[in-house]
């Protein structure tokens, strides 16, 4: 597969990038495309064939479950149950943003996205372009536009370099950014903590919480 590269620069070229990319992830394949952090590559999230070829493009198994990205915030509640407080006032405070939530799924699902244990982890980028395509193609799993063990791609040049060969669109949009990734959080259960530093700073998260009587901790160092 050669991927097909398309700008964005003007509204005709933002709208054919959106209908093309759309158009490939209903097809069922894979798709480059900008986000406020890094770039990043994009399936169907309810297209197991789809999911399991980005894992593979990324090198990646199936311990290693990407992340679902959505369009609006109220999709959160039709991915996720008994999402906890402290994580619903994340969520008004940096959605669209860099950060996401790792909470137990809805066991309704009818999707495979790997050995999930149960959860999703779900977020709201802060890129009008990204969620347009969102709006028409519903939920998509997206991992960061790199192959496993190298530093995401931060420009579309960077990530055709890498998975070029794997995907159908890259979405062109210029430098991300932020050029960094996302700040993760479980929020699996009434204790918050930080699994992946990123953009968001731990202090920045707590600023919002420490009104509400909650914080976040640390992520425990494995035994």
């Amino acid at each position: 597969m050669t991927a097909e590269r398309y700008p964005t620069t003007t509204p005709e070229e933002r709208e054919a990038a959106i209908e093309a990319a759309s158009r490939a992830i209903q097809r069922g394949d894979l798709v480059v495309l900008p986000t406020d952090t890094v770039y990043g590559v994009a399936a169907d999230a309810f297209d197991a064939d789809a999911v399991a070829v980005l894992l593979a493009a990324k090198g990646r198994g199936r311990d290693m479950p990407p992340p679902v990205l959505v369009s609006s915030a109220s999709t959160l509640d039709a991915l996720a149950r008994e999402v906890p407080a402290f994580a619903r006032a994340l969520v008004d405070a940096f959605w669209p943003g860099p950060l996401t939530l790792v909470c137990k799924q809805q066991t309704s699902l009818m999707w495979d996205l790997g050995d999930t244990r149960g959860t999703v982890a779900v977020r709201m980028p802060d890129d009008d372009l990204t969620r347009e395509i969102l709006e028409r193609t519903g939920p998509l799993a997206v991992s960061s536009a790199n192959t496993h063990g190298l530093p995401a791609a931060t420009d579309a040049g960077q990530a055709e370099d890498m998975l070029g060969e794997s995907v159908a669109v890259i979405v062109d949009a210029g430098e991300s950014p932020v050029g960094e990734a996302s700040t993760i959080i479980d929020a699996t259960s009434a204790q918050g903590r930080v699994l992946r530093h990123g953009a968001l700073s731990l202090e920045q998260l707590n600023e919002v919480l420490e009104p509400l009587g909650a914080t976040l901790v640390e992520r425990e160092a494995d035994a």
